[in-house]
């Protein structure tokens, strides 16, 4: 990415199911570079269901929309080439990969786009020497026998490496305690401010907030963003809560639930 360059990541009208559920019912949100957002709201809401979205996951079925980085459309397209396009997902529960060192990892995925590795190994260690990560973890597998943070902070090293356009955190706050909160944040705060990584941080809590200092903050309820604002609207979520905020603007808390199928096997009644 040319780093004087300004590009958008820009959802619209963004409508998703899982079986019969649906569950995001017209997600509209846009992230510039170098800016952080913040996406908030309830288990249930759909945050984690717009993560996988964005990122191509199966089983989730998109009805309607588009988003797009700098026009592309992204979906319909496979996960890799969405990440070619400069998007990077950390997930909110990492997995283990056995035997694949995170150096390991790094190349490929450099290798892939035909970005320059240079001496990663010292990349690699400086970065993790930055995130307060033990050197020995880097001899493991990726994730294997790491704890909750320093998962983030693997993932949040994985970030700063790959330098994509645009990073959704799906909840990168979970199972960090507070320094390393504040280690993480502070990373990803300056990612965005020196190398215009733009970020859609997604979370339950105004914790997070306090370190990332987000450009905008949305609020998602009943699968659609009901309410953005500055960094002030978190804290009148924290006043208020979910239910508060969904009483006084008059929305649902979450979708229906879709109506159950017909059982075949069910009384018909003679």
């Amino acid at each position: 990415m040319d780093r004087g360059a300004v590009s958008r990541l820009v959802i619209r009208d963004l409508a998703a199911r899982v079986g019969r559920q649906e569950i995001l019912r017209g997600v509209d949100l846009e992230v510039g570079s170098g800016e952080i957002h913040a996406l908030m709201g309830p288990n249930g809401s759909g945050k984690s269901t717009l993560a996988h979205v964005l990122a191509g996951r199966p089983g989730f079925e998109v009805t309607a929309g588009s988003v797009t980085i700098d026009g592309i459309e992204l979906l319909g397209r496979p996960t890799w080439e969405r990440a070619a396009a400069g998007l990077l997902l950390t997930h909110q529960y990492p997995i283990e990969v056995p035997g694949v060192r995170l150096v390991d990892l790094l190349e490929a995925a450099l290798a892939a786009r035909g970005a320059p590795v240079g001496n990663l190994e010292a990349v690699v260690a400086a970065e993790a020497a930055r995130l307060g990560m033990p050197a020995e973890l880097l001899g493991r597998g990726v994730n294997v026998e790491f704890s909750g943070g320093e998962q983030k902070r693997a993932e949040t090293l994985q970030l700063a490496v790959l330098h994509p356009a645009f990073a959704v955190l799906d909840e990168i706050d979970s199972g960090l305690d507070v320094d390393a909160l504040r280690t993480v944040g502070a990373r990803i705060a300056a990612l965005a401010a020196e190398t215009g990584l733009g970020v859609l941080a997604i979370t339950h809590y105004a914790r997070l907030l306090e370190v990332l200092r987000p450009d905008r903050v949305h609020v998602l309820l009943g699968g659609r963003v009901v309410r953005s604002g500055g960094a002030d609207l978190a804290a009148e979520v924290e006043r208020l809560g979910y239910e508060g905020l969904a009483r006084d603007l008059g929305v649902e808390m979450a979708p229906p639930e879709p109506a159950p199928e017909p059982d075949p096997f069910a009384d018909p009644g003679f």
